[in-house]
């Protein structure tokens, strides 16, 4: 299968694992992957967050890797893309307030692209309108947005991922094995062991 141009959403703040490693894994079997934030350009960096699980009511956050971006996001054309890939984080919390990556967004959707959407990335699908009748995974906050946008949560284990259609999801980077296998799948990519 010939390699694909996917875009990476992301902005400041967004999970470090949910961004550097879909950066470097998909581009590790061959995609092409621009990293987007509104307001930057190729060169310039975001700054992460990592997110951790150690016992408390919700994870706890710490400071992440500065992150390059290697695209504008001012001259993004969705339609030049294949596929869509939405960090989670606390980076979709505001992006989805800007009205360019809301339509960037529903471009994937009405053109029936694939999109993998990782922990609080569903907040960006739910503002979108574009989970209506779909499954969707989550951080087990983002369930009510999830549901309020009428979509379908999967309460899966952290390490686990939903595939429906064209959209896969996630509840947070422990399921990057499984998520990243079944968006690769959904991009058709064959992965040799």
């Amino acid at each position: 299968m010939p390699a694909k141009r996917l875009l990476l959403l992301c902005g400041d703040f967004a999970e470090d694992y949910e961004t550097m490693v879909p950066f470097q894994a998909l581009k590790a079997v061959g995609h092409r992957v621009e990293a987007v934030c509104p307001d930057k350009r190729a060169g310039d960096s975001i700054a992460t967050a990592i997110h951790d699980f150690e016992g408390d009511q919700t994870y706890s956050e710490k400071p992440g890797h500065r992150f390059t971006l290697n695209a504008d996001f001012a001259t993004v054309e969705p339609a030049d893309y294949d596929g869509l890939v939405i960090a989670g984080g606390r980076a979709p919390e505001y992006l989805r307030l800007n009205d360019k990556v809301i339509a960037l967004v529903r471009h994937f959707f009405s053109a029936d692209k694939p999109v993998a959407a990782i922990c609080h990335g569903a907040q960006l699908l739910a503002a979108a309108r574009v989970l209506e009748g779909r499954t969707c995974s989550a951080y087990p906050a983002c369930r009510p947005e999830v549901e309020l946008a009428g979509g379908r949560y999967a309460d899966i284990a952290v390490d686990d991922a939903v595939t429906d259609g064209k959209l896969v999801t996630a509840p947070a980077w422990p399921a990057h094995p499984a998520w990243l296998a079944q968006f690769l799948s959904v991009l058709g990519t064959r992965i040799e062991h």
